[in-house]
C-alpha cells in the first residue's frame, strides 16, 4: 500500500495516539487508563481496531462483590471489504474513527468475568458499499455487546458482537456487523 494525502490524516492520529499512551502510561494522574488491539470479521470484510480507554470512576448497584461501571474509548480501525461494490475479488479500504461510551458489569476487584455493551458515533473515511451492504452516510452509530475475561487486573481478552448503521437518517442503510477478539493492557 502506497502513503497517499488521505493516508496523512490516519498516519497523524495513529502516531498521536501512541504518543499519547507511552505518555499517560508515565504519569500518576493517568487520562488513558489501558490499550486494546482487537481483530474481526463479517460477511466478507475484515477489520483491525486499536484503541485506547480511560475508566469511569464512578460505581453503580454495586452488591454481592459486582457493580456496574464502564469506561470511554477512543478508536481508529481500517476495514477492508472483499466485495465492493458486490463484485468479488473488489477491495474497499475503510478507516473509521470512534468514540463510545461502555457500560460494564464486573467484580469490584477488577479481576475475572465481565460483560459490557455500549453505543458510540463514528466516521468513515467514504461510504461502505461491499457485499450487497451500503451504508448512506459518513457518520455511523457504532452499538456492541461483548464479554471477557480480566487476568491479575492487568491483561484482558474478550469477543463481542458490534454493529454499525446510521439508524436510518438515510437510505441505504443495511448495516455492517462484525464478530471481533480484543486483548487488552491496563496501565
Amino acid at each position: 500500500m502506497s502513503l497517499t494525502k488521505k493516508h496523512i490524516p490516519i498516519l497523524l492520529l495513529t502516531l498521536a495516539a501512541s504518543f499519547t499512551v507511552s505518555q499517560s502510561a508515565q504519569a500518576d494522574d493517568q487520562l488513558i487508563d489501558r490499550a486494546s488491539f482487537e481483530i474481526g470479521g463479517g460477511k466478507k470484510v475484515q477489520m483491525v481496531r486499536f484503541g485506547v480507554q480511560s475508566d469511569w470512576s464512578r460505581r453503580w448497584f454495586q452488591s454481592n462483590g459486582y457493580h456496574l461501571g464502564g469506561y470511554w474509548d477512543a478508536s481508529i480501525a481500517q476495514w477492508r471489504g472483499t466485495a465492493y461494490r458486490d463484485v468479488r475479488g473488489q477491495h474497499q479500504n475503510i478507516t473509521n474513527i470512534g468514540f463510545t461510551p461502555v457500560f460494564r458489569y464486573q467484580r469490584d476487584d477488577l479481576k475475572g468475568w465481565y460483560g459490557e455493551g455500549g453505543i458510540g458515533v463514528n466516521l468513515l473515511s467514504e461510504l461502505y458499499n461491499n457485499d450487497g451492504n451500503r451504508l448512506s452516510t459518513a457518520f455511523q452509530f457504532g452499538d456492541h455487546i461483548g464479554a471477557g475475561y480480566v487476568f491479575d487486573n492487568q491483561w484482558e481478552v474478550g469477543m463481542k458482537i458490534q454493529h454499525f448503521s446510521n439508524a436510518s437518517i438515510k437510505k441505504p442503510n443495511s448495516g455492517a456487523n462484525f464478530l471481533q477478539l480484543k486483548i487488552s493492557r491496563r496501565f
